[in-house]
Formats: C-alpha cells, structure tokens, sequence
C-alpha cells in the first residue's frame, strides 16, 4: 500500500511530504479509519493543512480538525518517508 502525506500551512507556509510503501494490518487499519473520516478542509489561522492519498484516494483534513488516526497516519508518514 502507497502513503502519501502533504503538509501545508503553518506559520513559515513551507509545504512538507512524504510518501511510504508498507503493507500489514495496522497500517491497513489506519488508513482505512484515516480516509472513513469526513473531511476537514477548515484551516484556523497559521494552522496545518493535510492531503492524504493511499493507493489513490485522497480525502483533505486540517488541524485541529484531524481525528486521532489522522493524526497517527500523519506523523508516521512524515517521520518514516523523511
């Protein structure tokens, strides 16, 4: 399965992205739960905005609106396609 996060946003309004190959079923699981949620595209001031694509499907989300496997995918994504 192919992760790809992009940031955008923020104070600095510098762009960040990753991208992972994984597989296994906690990723699976997350991914999953990550795109079933509604998407957010509301951005507060300075905050972060977020695509996430898996194996094509893309849903947009933004803080402080991301729900708790958002925020996983998220920072696993970042830190392990860095």
């Amino acid at each position: 399965m192919r992760i790809r996060v992009r940031r955008t946003g923020g104070f600095a309004g510098i762009e960040r992205s990753a991208e992972v190959e994984v597989s296994g079923p906690e990723w699976e699981s997350l991914a999953s739960a990550a795109l079933a949620a509604p998407e957010a595209v509301r951005v507060v001031p300075d905050g972060f905005a977020y695509e996430i694509t898996v194996d094509g499907r893309t849903v947009r989300c933004a803080d402080p609106h991301l729900t708790d496997a958002q925020r996983t995918l998220v920072t696993r994504v970042l830190k392990e396609g860095a």
